[in-house]
């Protein structure tokens, strides 16, 4: 072979090698954008809900809801805000900040709307039930009071007028003969100023959730007078949409399908019971693990504490005008509402007949 034909043939085998190059370039990219155009499409279908709520354990079916992608599987994308108190949560869905909100049903929510102001609640999110731990009323051990009916002239702590705290210890008045002129309600603003109070005997009683009920019999500085759930059905929080995305009725069934597919999930893991007694579900540990997650709280007192709700996330509709009626009665809101005006179980419904 001479030079001039090895020099032809080294150059025939430099292109073939450049040419090869070249389309395996090409064919790397097409892979590459046929991917990146799957991802954007995909991320397209997704509609946006603006979500707030509170780090509570309460928010559980949420927290799950997120953590197994059940609103995605619907085409959701959740935008979470995070909030430390109700109101604002309440505040922020009524003006449209928020799409969904989830938190407390208190008088200043229905001030908001005996004000003009607009929002739906759709579905449940904790309530006091007969046979669960909640929220209960405690004395001190060494208090001589046995009875609701004992606290005549005696001081309740409650959290704030016109909150959960103020309705419970009314309607258990009530439901023993006894109204809130009979005591003292005195507004102790947290949770920790109640127990406090409670330890040190600056009042005859107090109200408190769980899994505070919990500490503070572990600690030896109170006693179970009676559970709120086995004196009055109460829904105390909710889901709440706004007006503008309730319009949007096929993305509010839909929040409303993967809402309910949480709720199931919630209560088979940590709210079945076996001749009266709670046993813990197949995914106890697992829904544990994301509470905690979510609310950094200890694990082994999230067990302690987790409150009940409906397995299918229904609201407790007729107790909303209960609740209206009573705070009215004890002027705690500025004008009566009718319920009908804000309650709508209407997705949540829609959303259960296609989930079976």
């Amino acid at each position: 072979m001479n030079k001039k034909t090895s020099i032809f043939l080294v150059l025939i085998l430099s292109l073939a090698m450049l040419l090869a190059a070249c389309g395996g370039g090409s064919e790397n990219k097409e892979d590459s954008t046929t991917g990146s155009d799957e991802d954007k499409a995909s991320s397209e279908e997704l509609t946006t809900v603006k979500l707030g709520m509170l780090r509570l354990t309460s928010s559980a079916p949420l927290f799950i809801g997120i953590e197994h992608g059940l609103f995605e599987e619907v085409g959701i994308d959740i935008d979470v805000t995070w909030f430390d108190a109700a109101q604002p949560i309440a505040v922020a869905v009524t003006s449209g900040d928020i799409d969904v909100g989830a938190t407390g049903i208190t008088a200043s929510l229905y001030n908001m709307v005996a004000g003009g102001e607009e929002l739906l609640i759709v579905a449940d999110k904790g309530r006091e039930q007969e046979g669960y731990s909640s929220t209960a009323l405690l004395v001190h051990p060494d208090s001589d009071i046995e009875s609701i009916e004992d606290l005549k002239g005696k001081q309740i702590g409650i959290t704030q007028t016109g909150s959960t705290y103020h309705y419970m210890a009314g309607r258990l008045l009530e439901e023993h003969g006894l109204s809130t002129d009979d005591v003292e309600l005195v507004p102790l603003n947290s949770i920790p100023g109640l127990m406090e109070t409670l330890q040190s005997q600056q009042v005859d009683a107090v109200l408190l959730n769980e899994p505070n009920i919990s500490v503070v019999l572990d600690e030896g500085y109170g006693k179970v007078i009676t559970q709120v759930g086995d004196v009055i059905d109460y829904q105390t929080s909710g889901i709440f949409f706004s007006s503008k995305f309730a319009e949007d009725e096929e993305t509010a069934v839909n929040f409303m399908k993967a809402y309910a597919k949480a709720t199931r999930y919630y209560y088979d893991a940590v709210l079945v019971k076996e001749n009266g007694e709670l046993v813990p579900g197949e995914n106890f540990d697992e829904v544990i693990e994301i509470i905690a997650e979510y609310t950094d709280q200890d694990p082994e007192l999230i067990k302690r504490g987790l409150p009940y709700m409906d397995r299918d996330g229904v609201l407790l509709a007729e107790d909303i005008q209960t609740q209206i009626d009573w705070y009215a009665k004890e002027n705690l809101i500025d004008a009566s509402i009718n319920a009908d005006d804000i309650v709508n179980t209407e997705f949540l419904e829609k959303a259960l007949s296609e989930l079976e």
